[in-house]
């Protein structure tokens, strides 16, 4: 089933066609020429258009010319009773989907609809996929003029082709995956597989299972064998995200993989043999993990080869004008809503937010405004944008506090007790579970670990 628009001046043709098409379920627009098609390709998606050659204000060709003009996946059959070769010839080579001649067999009609439908979504569909596949992967995609994106693609042109670690640090929302997925594509391994965890997801256990694979019978569940993402992606890259939530076993394990190149499944005694490079990610400063004990100082210098930092959107302000027109024309396309601009008050508004999600932020932003505005143009009042500088709730923001502290102090010790003593109040909080008081204070469950140890703080509930 498809919407179809059928193009004649010959209102009792119209009528014909149009019962035969709903005979399949299609739904069925006419136009009774070429300047009502037009209209009608320009205010409405249509899967297929079937029009006549002759008519009083001009031709089929011209729907066809129109119609692929609005959209390049849009299928469109030449009706004619006037058939000739040269005329044939013509409609294939302008990229007409068929040629059908008066009179006609209402089954071929049918046919040649319902092939024109899917075609027109098999390419559509098509489009889609390149469009997200290029997104994901395409280093031009890491859009931006600003020094800082200049030199993050010096910076990947260069680590790109080697199988050196990469150790990509940045805030949420940077790209942090961009880069690993450009670095990939851009590097021998680029016909191999890729293959991306987020290591904070995932337990410990489940954790050790996804990268190194388990054997039948090696914890409760393990019903069959099951290879790792180190073995999936043999001679292609495995991104790590949030490395820094792994635990000190899995850690240790992976040490080995990165030193000996040898997998060793859980329940099992057997290495294997992988051939992995591995690509890191984190928005935790893991040098300062490392001095703290909570991440093993070997494996972050094993990872840490190539460091990249990614720069946060108020870095690089002068990228925004760029990043906001990509990003309309690619959420316009993937949601199938009317492509639209976006005024320069609204660039400047934009200009003056702060972005703490940085690029996904912006483009979630963006596909809100297209959503929901019935604008031309998007302007400042499509951004509601919250204040750049959020405040948890009963938090002074002010800090003029600061100024009525004496002005020399045990700077350490001071920030120590404010540290403890926010901890208490959130493990008071939260009657003592510990998952609930690192939810509040915003820490992963082995930072809060470390500080009750280094606070010497005892916690009923874990």
């Amino acid at each position: 089933m498809g919407r179809i628009l059928i193009v004649d001046d010959e209102r009792n043709l119209r009528r014909i066609l149009a019962a035969n098409l709903l005979q399949e379920h299609h739904i069925v627009s006419e136009a009774g020429g070429v300047t009502e098609a037009k209209a009608a390709l320009a205010a409405t998606q249509f899967d297929a258009v079937i029009t006549d050659q002759k008519m009083p204000d001009g031709e089929g060709l011209e729907v066809l010319a129109f119609a692929h003009e609005s959209d390049p996946a849009l299928s469109v059959v030449v009706l004619t009773a006037f058939a000739t070769v040269q005329l044939a010839v013509e409609s294939m080579r302008r990229g007409a989907f068929d040629f059908i001649v008066k009179p006609f067999e209402p089954e071929t009609v049918r046919a040649a609809m319902r092939r024109a439908c899917e075609h027109t979504n098999l390419l559509r569909e098509n489009g889609l996929l390149k469009l997200t596949v290029d997104r994901l992967e395409g280093s031009s995609e890491i859009y931006g003029e600003s020094p800082a994106i200049l030199a993050l693609r010096e910076m990947i042109s260069r680590v790109a082709p080697t199988n050196a670690t990469v150790l990509i640090s940045g805030e949420t929302g940077t790209g942090k995956e961009l880069v690993a997925r450009a670095i990939h594509k851009s590097s021998p391994r680029a016909q191999k597989p890729f293959l991306a965890i987020n290591c904070a997801a995932f337990t410990e256990t489940l954790l050790e299972s996804e990268l190194f694979g388990h054997e039948k019978g090696a914890f409760t569940g393990a019903d069959r064998v099951r290879p790792g993402l180190f073995e999936a992606a043999h001679e292609g890259t495995l991104f790590l995200d949030e490395a820094g939530e792994m635990s000190p076993a899995a850690q240790a394990k992976l040490l080995r993989v990165l030193a000996e190149g040898k997998v060793l499944r859980l329940g099992s005694t057997k290495p294997r043999d992988v051939d992995t490079r591995v690509l890191v990610a984190t928005h935790r400063d893991l040098a300062d993990d490392m001095r703290r004990g909570t991440f093993r100082q070997d494996l972050y210098y094993r990872l840490a080869v190539v460091p990249i930092t990614l720069p946060p959107l108020r870095a690089r302000r002068e990228d925004l004008p760029g990043l906001c027109a990509l990003f309309c024309r690619q959420v316009a396309q993937e949601l199938k809503v009317p492509q639209r601009g976006i005024s320069a008050k609204a660039i400047e508004k934009l200009r003056r937010y702060d972005f703490p999600g940085n690029i996904r932020e912006l483009r979630n932003l963006i596909e809100r405004a297209l959503i929901l505005s019935t604008a031309k143009e998007l302007g400042p009042e499509d951004f509601p944008l919250a204040p750049a500088q959020p405040v948890a709730p009963g938090v002074n923001n002010s800090y003029s506090w600061i100024d009525g502290m004496p002005e020399s102090l045990a700077l350490r010790e001071f920030l120590d007790d404010v540290e403890k003593r926010l901890i208490q109040r959130a493990l008071r909080s939260s009657d003592g579970v510990q998952a609930e008081a690192a939810r509040r204070l915003q820490l992963s469950r082995s930072d809060l670990s470390y500080k009750l140890s280094k606070f010497e703080i005892r916690a009923s509930k874990d």
